[in-house]
């Protein structure tokens, strides 16, 4: 095939009953996909380009109104992904591997190829102003759902491991 591998899924959270609750992927020459409990929203973002990038995907169940953000500036916009849907408490979060079911049954063609850092998860969409100075390195909000400081974040695999905050300017200057 002449498709490339793409980056694979950086983000999964499954539930009991729906295994694509919350997901972030991109495989083959597909653009990055948001998917909320199985709908799905092409992203408009470029990250294969071998430097370090600050993403900042929003989603609302509110008409199911999401934005895509890299680097502070924002890419694409849309409603109706999912509208009206409660995200469902009591699921597993997994960097790195798409879920077919809660927490389980990887697809190695489904992995993440590159490295994460600071992944956050908020209960409220973030105002641009804060998306825009933690991409900038002005600020760091931690999530209140999800921090990436938090010692309940734990590894596993062989070459996945978790370091401490990594100095955002050092990260600035690979953009």
């Amino acid at each position: 095939s002449s498709a490339s591998p793409g980056i694979g899924t950086p983000f999964s959270y499954g539930v009991p009953g729906q295994a694509n609750e919350i997901v972030l992927i991109e495989w083959g020459n597909n653009p990055i996909e948001l998917l909320i409990n199985d709908k799905v929203a092409q992203l408009p973002l470029e990250v294969r380009d071998g430097k370090w990038h600050h993403i900042c995907v929003s989603w609302t169940t509110r008409d199911g109104q999401w934005e895509a953000y890299q680097d502070g500036e924002r890419q694409g916009a849309g409603d109706n992904l999912a509208a009206w849907h409660p995200i469902k408490p009591g699921g597993v979060i997994i960097l790195g591997q798409e879920q077919d079911v809660v927490g389980g049954r990887f697809d190695a063609g489904q992995a993440f190829v590159g490295e994460l850092s600071q992944v956050n998860v908020w209960d409220r969409v973030l105002k641009p102003g804060e998306i825009q100075s933690m991409a900038n390195c002005s600020s760091y909000l931690p999530g209140n759902v999800i921090s990436w400081l938090s010692s309940n974040v734990e590894v596993y695999g062989r070459g996945a491991f978790k370091r401490p905050l990594e100095m955002c300017q050092e990260r600035l200057l690979s953009f």
